[in-house]
């Protein structure tokens, strides 16, 4: 992308992915407005059965994930089909379900907020109004495989301030695979 272009001239679509607590929502928001693109919140996807698990302290299954998916990747593949860019927070903790989110789109890059378990439990007793307990963290941290080689992506810490996050996300827009 060269400096006269704007962001929607070259549409790529992100998932802001990590564990509950890591700031998916904020820099996945922040990241959205710099491109210029939709931002779609993924927990609002979750229905009511998934929430109520997951409110009651109780992990969600592989099946519980399947529908809350699929309706995520159907909104990759609008967002593809209309070539505009979009950004998507989303746990994307296993590497098959970003293989089931990046099969509405080969080019999909995944953005991996990283943190210290410690931090990321404080933000979680910090925020009000979510239904995800920090009794669940430790089985998100168990579920995560972290981003692999052949995924195109950036793994970030969440030390940084998230203007800084956006900013080194934007900065991986020029390469070819999106890694830094």
């Amino acid at each position: 992308m060269d400096s006269s272009s704007g962001p929607q001239d070259h549409p790529i679509r992100w998932v802001v992915m990590g564990v509950s607590g890591c700031g998916k929502s904020t820099v996945g928001q922040a990241l959205a407005t710099a491109r210029g693109v939709a931002f779609v919140e993924g927990d609002q996807f979750h229905p009511p059965a998934n929430v109520a698990k997951m409110s009651a302290g109780l992990p969600l299954s592989d099946d519980d994930r399947a529908d809350w998916l699929l309706a995520l990747q159907a909104k990759i593949g609008e967002a593809r089909q209309a070539g505009v860019g979009l950004v998507l927070s989303c746990s994307s903790l296993k590497r098959r379900y970003r293989d089931l989110l990046r099969a509405a789109d080969p080019a999909l890059r995944f953005a991996h907020l990283s943190g210290a378990r410690e931090l990321i439990a404080d933000r979680m007793l910090a925020r009000v109004g979510h239904y995800m307990p920090p009794s669940l963290l430790d089985s998100q941290f168990k579920d995560l495989q972290p981003l692999q080689a052949d995924e195109a992506g950036i793994t970030l810490a969440i030390t940084a301030p998230p203007a800084q996050l956006v900013a080194s996300i934007l900065a991986s827009e020029g390469g070819a695979d999106g890694r830094t």
